[in-house]
């Protein structure tokens, strides 16, 4: 699993339960799932969206709209998920502040 142990699982659950405490651990995991499951959701949502636009497109096509799925599932995850829009905003500043050092 990630190359990860069970003793740096074990060191890694120690270290998060001291931080957060007994009682947020379950909060964290509940806001988790609730991301994952957001997100298979989404994932489902655009499929079925491009199946019904591929109906009769081939299937080369697709391979090429790669980049065009990704940036819907960018944008419905963004509309959908709160935070993450800020998160990107933030990502976006960090790179033009690291091209501006170079």
């Amino acid at each position: 699993m990630f190359g990860l142990g069970t003793t740096e699982l074990l060191v890694i659950g120690v270290i998060v339960f001291l931080i957060f405490g007994a009682k947020r651990i379950p909060d964290i995991g509940k806001g988790i799932g609730g991301a994952i499951r957001e997100f298979r959701k989404v994932k489902k949502d655009i499929a079925l969206e491009e199946s019904d636009e591929k109906s009769g497109e081939e299937k080369a096509e697709d391979r090429n709209d790669a980049s065009g799925m990704e940036e819907r599932l960018k944008e419905k995850v963004m509309g959908e998920i709160p935070g993450v829009g800020q998160v990107m905003a933030a990502k976006k500043k960090i790179e033009k502040v690291k091209a501006l050092i170079k």
